[in-house]
């Protein structure tokens, strides 16, 4: 059958006429529109590609919402994630929506069999945390008109892909400046793992404060960890045996820089006499460790309840105004940082009360 190209046609493809060009009913191309299984492999792979060709996408209805809403995250251990489940709870259980929570045991990129459940039980729809589905498993979750956000994205996406985040470049940027301002010029970074693009942007803020002081990163200084304690611990007791040990550590994570502090102690180093060391994410606990935890507070609660607001509108027909929204970040100065072998410059602790601190934005 000759078809013509629809690039040429002035006419929008409907499903009608994607079934008339591939010789196929209109039953059997909405059914693959909807995720049905009951289609042989070879027409639903010829109705995929018609679809694809023609970029045939179900125009949402606006509808008053009643389900669930898939909270996806690449790992779950950690105070990091429970922020994040706190944020989206808020907005979910306002609009009386119910959260599946679920994870990919450290993936970034969620199985098949698991977009088989999706289409499956069909949720209002997916909130990915530190991981996103690939571009075909986008495809097909379009077509079932299961909207997705992606919050703290693993690495590059494409622009049409909502995504919640907040700068990770101007956070090592603010730490990173925080440790120069105080008089270090030795300063290690111990970010999250390489290939997540969230560790490489704090890596390069990191780099730019550094030149911006005239100073020349050092790449022993540079450590990519896991984002989780015993990295922070473990590039922590090499760094600081150093004969030329850094007199200041920036760590890619809170967790991380409590494993930092693990290491100081276990060499007899004072934090922050002889050490001064700054987390991120600023999670509940970097205010009650000792010494306090000078961190970069990433508003993860914040993150969490834009993009479940995004992903609720985007269920009931409503496009955003943006796809693209970086939340700010602020440097929380707290006991772990001070000049080099000072002491920190902060307010103490009320007798019985949570150690305070005080917040400098950017």
């Amino acid at each position: 059958m000759t078809s013509t190209s629809p690039a040429r046609d002035p006419r929008p493809a409907t499903i009608a006429s994607i079934a008339e060009e591939l010789g196929v009913s209109v039953t059997t191309v909405s059914k693959v529109l909807n995720g049905r299984p009951d289609v042989a492999p070879g027409t639903r792979e010829r109705v995929e590609a018609g679809l694809a060709r023609h970029q045939y996408r179900r125009r949402p209805k606006r509808r008053t919402l009643k389900g669930q809403i898939d909270l996806v995250f690449h790992q779950l251990n950690s105070m990091w994630s429970m922020e994040i489940i706190r944020g989206v709870d808020a907005v979910a259980a306002a609009a009386r929506i119910e959260v599946v929570l679920s994870q990919l045991k450290g993936a970034h990129r969620p199985p098949e069999e698991w977009l088989d459940g999706v289409l499956d039980h069909r949720p209002l729809g997916v909130l990915f945390v530190m991981s996103s589905p690939s571009q075909s498993q986008q495809q097909k979750l379009r077509r079932a008109q299961i909207p997705f956000v992606v919050v703290d994205t693993d690495g590059e996406i494409a622009e049409s892909v909502p995504v919640v985040g907040s700068n990770n470049w101007d956070g090592g940027l603010l730490a990173t400046r925080h440790l120069l301002e105080l008089g270090h010029r030795r300063i290690a970074v111990v970010s999250g793992p390489k290939d997540v693009m969230c560790s490489r942007a704090r890596v390069a803020g990191f780099r730019v404060a550094l030149d911006e002081a005239g100073l020349t990163v050092d790449p022993g200084l540079v450590r990519y960890g896991n984002f989780y304690v015993d990295a922070g611990y473990e590039h922590a007791m090499e760094l600081l045996s150093r004969p030329d040990r850094p007199t200041a550590i920036f760590a890619g994570s809170d967790l991380q820089a409590l494993g930092v502090l693990r290491a100081a102690r276990r060499l007899g180093l004072d934090v922050p006499g002889d050490l001064s060391v700054v987390g991120y994410d600023n999670v509940p606990v970097a205010g009650w460790v000792e010494p306090a935890l000078t961190t970069v507070g990433q508003p993860l609660c914040d993150m969490a309840t834009v993009a479940t607001q995004m992903l609720l509108d985007l269920a009931r027909g409503v496009e955003p105004a943006t796809s693209r929204i970086d939340l700010a970040n602020e440097l929380v100065v707290r006991e772990s940082t001070a000049p080099p072998g000072g002491r920190a410059a902060v307010t103490p602790a009320a007798p019985g009360g949570r150690p305070p601190h005080r917040g400098e934005a950017r």
